[in-house]
Order: C-alpha cells, then structure tokens, then sequence
C-alpha cells in the first residue's frame, strides 16, 4: 500500500508514521526538508503543499491513502481535492474533537454528536473543512475519511494552561510555584498517547469501509483535570500547589484562553469509542496517563532544548492568580 502523508513528524503523527513502516507500508511525506526528525523507512518528497510551484515530483504519482496532518482551513481543502482527485483511493482529512457541539447537551460524544463550536476559529474552520469534503464525497465521489483526534500527547504535555508545546506549568510545579486548574478540578477529560492512536489510526489506511465517515480515536481512561495534574507533579517528583479559577473568570482575565479552555477544555467530556473499535477490531488504547506521561518527561530530560519556558504564559498565569487573589 502507497501512502503519502503531508507531515508526518509531529506529536501525533510520528508515531503513526512509524507504526505505518513496521506494517510494511511504503510510506511518503511530503516536506520542504528543514524538519530534523528523520523516521527510517520513510520516503521523502521535497516540497510545500502551499506552494503550488514545488510539487512537480508530487505530481508523477498515485496513492492508496493521502493524509494531511496540517490542513485547518476550507482553502487547504480547495487546494487538496484539486491536487488529489483521481490520484488517490482515500484521503483522511485531520479534523478534532474540538469541532463537538460546545457547549454540550449530553456528555457522552460519539460520531453522531453535532458538529458547533462558535467559540474558537481553529474549531470553526476544521468544522466547515469536513463540511467541505463531505460535500465533495456526496457529490463527486471524493474518497474521504474523517479523524477527530481529541487531547493526544507524546512530546508534549496535554493540560489546559502553561503545558502542551510549553513546559511553562512543569516548571512552576518544579520550583514549588503555585499553578491553575481550571473550575474546581473535577471535571472528567481524556488524554490519549500518540502511539495508542496510531494503532486506529493505521487500521484506518487503505480500509474501504471506512470511506465517508468519520471517526474519533482516544483512550477509554477517564481522569478529572485534578487527577491529571496530580499524576504530572506525582512524574515530576513533586506536590502540585493548585489554585482553582472558574475558567470563565481565566478568560476574562485573559481571553487568550478561550479557545483552548471554554472552547474545548471546560467542560466534562467522556468519548464512546465503539466505532473505531468497530471498524479496526485491533484498536486498543492500552497506556495510561501515569505512564505516558513519564515517557514524555523522559524525552524532555533527552531532548532539554524542547523545555520551552514562556515567560509571556508566566505572566499571564501570575495575572490570573493576583486578580484572583485581589478579589476575594
């Protein structure tokens, strides 16, 4: 089976890519050659899927499964089924969880959970993008797959503030500062590890059936945000000093927030995974958080350079925390 993904070295697609090359699959990215990850096994086409001059060598081939990792606009999907109608059996658009109805009406998500998140541009967009490939399936036969990942991790730390491409909230933890968890800690959300959701992701490649729909891919673990700060501080060596802030109070201190917490993270949100398990029967997420997150810590330790401490994030969080303070 050819395949071409448009990335393929990010927090979630690495292992995706890696997992794909030891099922035998002759897998492409499609780079411009500046990403210092190098995944052996992998074929590598030079080139910029925005530029539409340097996809001449793209151009000769087909392909069993294109999937691009980095579309977020309905131009990018304008550009894809032009460049690829015809040229591919199936092509796997990365949308998120993110684009669910928000707030929701009933807490547990299954693929047939309406698509509305006015909150958030990212949410918004990916929305109108699957809307657009849809449209291109019903109508002309585009051979689309949809993927919702929703909070997955691997070289980054999934929390809701100071974390994630940052480890601005580790940091504070490590030197005894204090850090927000949003509400009062008790909601329920999932974290799910990259290498768990390439094992759906994967069974997803080249499967006929899955043609025309969509699906998300997460762990079954459930843990309140409390429990999920308790086990970072717990692999850091470290007691966490929490300070709970009602998220609408976090974001309109700083409304920088909004898309990533009231748009997506406020909430309780429990994912039934029925579908994908149906459709890629070997689909199991077996890592939980306790573990998973050691292992990013580990490559972080490795990899110090990656220990990005924003001190525009630690302003914002020593904002919250004094207006908080101040009011009560």
């Amino acid at each position: 089976m050819k395949v071409l993904f448009i990335g393929g070295t990010g927090n979630i697609s690495s292992a995706s890519s890696r997992l794909a090359i030891s099922k035998g699959i002759e897998l492409y990215h499609l780079n411009r050659g500046i990403n210092k990850i190098k995944i052996e096994g992998v074929k590598t086409i030079l080139g910029d899927i925005n530029k539409p001059g340097s996809l001449s060598e793209l151009k000769n081939h087909n392909w069993d499964v294109v999937v691009n990792w980095i579309a977020f606009t309905p131009s990018d999907i304008e550009r894809d089924i032009t460049l690829f109608k015809g040229k591919t059996k199936q092509y796997i658009f990365i949308s998120s969880a993110s684009c669910y109805q928000t707030p929701l009406s009933y807490p547990i998500i299954t693929e047939s959970t309406p698509l509305c998140n006015n909150l958030w541009d990212y949410s918004s967009d990916k929305i109108k993008c699957e809307d657009r490939l849809m449209k291109a399936y019903r109508e002309a036969g585009f051979p689309i797959t949809i993927v919702r990942p929703s909070l997955t991790y691997d070289t980054v730390i999934p929390i809701a503030i100071g974390g994630f491409k940052e480890y601005t909230t580790a940091d504070r933890i490590l030197k005894g500062k204090e850090i927000i968890v949003h509400g009062d800690g008790t909601s329920l959300w999932t974290v799910t590890h990259s290498d768990d959701f390439a094992k759906g992701f994967v069974g997803l490649l080249g499967l006929s059936q899955a043609v025309g729909h969509a699906f998300h891919i997460t762990s079954d673990e459930i843990l309140s945000w409390n429990m999920i700060y308790e086990i970072l501080a717990d692999s850091l060596g470290c007691k966490a000093k929490v300070v709970h802030i009602a998220s609408d109070f976090i974001c309109k201190i700083e409304p920088s927030y909004t898309g990533t917490l009231l748009a997506d993270k406020a909430e309780s949100v429990i994912f039934d995974n029925t579908k994908i398990k149906t459709f890629v029967p070997g689909f199991k997420a077996i890592i939980p958080f306790a573990e998973g997150i050691k292992r990013t810590l580990k490559w972080l330790d490795e990899n110090p350079e990656k220990k990005f401490i924003d001190p525009e994030e630690n302003k914002r969080i020593e904002n919250i925390l004094k207006t908080y303070k101040k009011l009560g």
